[in-house]
């Protein structure tokens, strides 16, 4: 297949994407960034077999919720036709950047909706991909759209974030910059939705010099009422609209079984253990989806995948299946409650293993704690999480760790408890503590 825009058409960049293909210490990342973190059952079939045939049979899912093959060789070009002959990346490369757009993954399904968010986040990736002025944006800047669903990300800090809220019996658009999910700005009626993202992102690209590539540093020279003014929408900023919260819940939603809107209808969850699947893993999951499902996969910003559609009678068989295949399907397993980046086996800026070491981690924890509750970063950029952890254990070489617990309006990653630890030492003191506050 011909393809428009070849590889070369790129700019300089440190993300790796569909088209640009980042070497790291294991070999080239190419990160798949998906609709909204759904792809069909063949599509999943067609990455895993381009992990298979073009790199290691190592897939990523991202907290973006995005998927990324790890480990590849020196076919780059025959890569990026696979994936884009399975309709996987934008029309054309310039595009693919800028496709950062966070949904929940129970868009369309969720009994909590207020709006189904798919049709209008389908017109804003539309423009993100079309809209030549838009691909000067920063490949990290990023949107979240959100439907109201109870199965929503809350914690990831997003460059422009759009929420429902009623009024009056209607649904509008509360939106913040440079946040979480939270305490509006200002609110737009759900009809101009679109509008109002593109007018953010053009005022941001008006406003911000090259230095400023993300929201939060052109907020910090640029105050938001003078940002909010020049917007060409008529927003409403009454106590209605800045007294509401958005509120969340219980983090282990996304695993297990999750009831869907449709009657006699459920989605089935289950994680990649470390965020990590083998070919062989997507495969069955493609397989399950097609047999039981609607064949479609949505993958979440916390490295799991969901299974929509299937009847609610054949949730345990399904369970039963994604448990057989090796995914996590118990919030309360203790691998389930990790995060780790690819650590020293890949990076050569990680200073411990820390796949092998969650791993080993896991077996030493005795109490049972939350979904991505205990994060391990090789190195202090903390890449496989975009929000502070309830505790991270931050490496300083090899098996050893210094120990930190958040506490609220704590900065950083929070309070100090423990340095050099080693796995035993951190393993005690964890289980010697709560591991969360929930919601």
């Amino acid at each position: 297949m011909n393809h428009a825009s070849p590889p070369s058409a790129l700019r300089p960049s440190a993300c790796p994407g569909l088209w640009r293909i980042v070497q790291a210490l294991d070999g080239g990342i190419s990160r798949i960034k998906l609709d909204g973190g759904r792809l069909s059952a063949a599509q999943a079939m067609a990455v895993a077999e381009a992990a298979e045939r073009y790199a290691g049979g190592v897939i990523e899912v991202t907290n973006r919720s995005n998927l990324q093959i790890r480990g590849i060789g020196a076919d780059h070009a025959g890569l990026i036709g696979h994936l884009l002959d399975a309709g996987l990346g934008p029309r054309e490369a310039a595009g693919d950047d800028v496709r950062n757009l966070m949904l929940s993954p129970s868009a369309g399904l969720d009994r909590a909706m207020l709006f189904d968010s798919r049709a209008l986040a389908a017109q804003i990736l539309e423009s993100l991909q079309t809209v030549e002025r838009l691909h000067q944006l920063s490949a990290k800047f990023a949107v979240q759209l959100d439907g109201g669903e109870d199965l929503a990300m809350l914690d990831h800090a997003h460059d422009l974030w759009l929420s429902p809220l009623m009024l009056e019996g209607d649904v509008w658009l509360g939106f913040g910059l440079a946040g979480c999910p939270g305490a509006p700005l200002a609110a737009v009626p759900l009809a101009d939705g679109h509008a109002l993202v593109l007018a953010v992102l053009q005022r941001f690209l008006d406003l911000a010099s090259a230095e400023q590539s993300r929201m939060r540093q052109l907020l910090a020279v640029v105050d938001v009422e003078t940002f909010l003014h020049g917007l060409p929408l008529t927003l409403r900023r009454d106590a209605a609209v800045l007294g509401w919260r958005r509120t969340g819940r219980d983090l282990a939603l996304h695993l297990g079984v999750y009831p869907q809107r449709q009657q006699d209808r459920v989605c089935v969850g289950a994680a990649a253990p470390l965020g990590r699947l083998s070919a062989a893993q997507l495969r069955g999951a493609a397989t399950l989806a097609s047999t039981l499902g609607d064949a479609s996969l949505r993958m979440t910003p916390w490295q799991s995948l969901l299974i929509p559609n299937i009847p609610a009678a054949q949730a345990d068989a399904a369970l039963a299946a994604l448990n057989a295949l090796g995914l996590l399907c118990d919030p309360a397993a203790s691998l389930a409650q990790m995060v780790a980046c690819t650590g020293s086996a890949g990076c050569a800026k990680a200073q411990a293993d820390t796949k092998a070491d969650a791993v080993q981690l896991a077996g030493l924890l005795r109490r049972q704690g939350p979904v991505a509750g205990i994060h391990l970063s090789g190195c202090a950029r903390s890449c496989a999480l975009a929000h502070t952890a309830p505790a991270t254990l931050m490496a300083v070489g090899p098996g050893r760790y210094d120990l930190f617990i958040s506490r609220p309006g704590q900065p950083g990653l929070g309070m100090p408890v423990g340095q050099n630890l080693t796995l035993e030492e951190a393993g005690a003191e964890l289980d010697a503590r709560p591991r969360s506050t929930p919601r």
